[in-house]
């Protein structure tokens, strides 16, 4: 990876992700029982998981598409801000990531429960679609950078508004500060949309993305010194 010219923390980080993700690959149901995150009331649920969770991966294509915008986005980033500003970005935007989805599962939880943090098993839930919602709450794990990675593209898309990208399925370059909040705006539909078979964390993506954007606000006004891209 040194001939690639990675910063050490991005480096890092891919290594880690490649590593469960192999370990993953091996062990999956441990893995993913014990170092994904699970809803905060959940019998599942362990106090590190918040963390582990980042490093988690489903498949190919999850891992795939994170760790090269890891490696795109989060070079630029780390060579910007240093090393250790960057992976602070990186974790708490990761944890909003989290904080956000645990935020909407709680909602849930307390519409058909009265509280967000009823006990699954001692509840006794006749409406069918209810209990099947409230089930899946709390044995559902959430795995995956998705939550950080959307953090770096909105600092990304905020430090370097005018860099041209190239997006799949677009013929020509279209620059960040058109192409972010585009995707942001499809992550929200979909994240209210609820369409079935949707398993990805859509609320989720929107607190990295959150997150993102209020560290990034915060540090400039901090008079942190910016270089835009033109």
């Amino acid at each position: 990876m040194n001939n690639l010219n990675i910063p050490p923390v991005v480096k890092n980080l891919l290594i880690i992700n490649i590593i469960f993700f192999a370990a993953t690959w091996f062990q999956r149901e441990f893995m993913v029982e014990n170092l994904s995150v699970f809803y905060f009331n959940s019998p599942f649920f362990k106090i590190w998981q918040p963390i582990t969770y980042m490093f988690m991966h489903g498949g190919l294509a999850h891992i795939f598409f994170n760790m090269f915008a890891l490696y795109s986005f989060g070079s630029i980033l780390e060579a910007h801000w240093g090393g250790k500003r960057f992976i602070n970005f990186y974790l708490i935007t990761g944890l909003g990531a989290l904080a956000l989805q645990w935020a909407v599962q709680a909602f849930e939880v307390y519409q058909i429960t009265g509280s967000p943090i009823n006990n699954l098993y001692g509840l006794n839930i006749t409406d069918l679609a209810a209990a099947t919602k409230l089930r899946d709450i709390y044995s559902t794990p959430m795995l995956g950078a998705s939550g950080a990675i959307f953090g770096l593209l909105v600092a990304f898309g905020m430090l370097y508004p005018n860099v041209e990208l190239y997006i799949m399925f677009i013929p020509v370059p279209v620059k960040a500060k058109y192409i972010i909040p585009i995707y942001i705006v499809i992550e929200l539909f979909l994240g209210f949309s609820q369409f079935k078979g949707d398993s990805v964390a859509h609320f989720a993506h929107l607190g990295g993305a959150l997150i993102g954007y209020i560290l990034v606000k915060l540090w400039k006004n901090k008079n942190t010194f910016y270089d835009y891209y033109e």
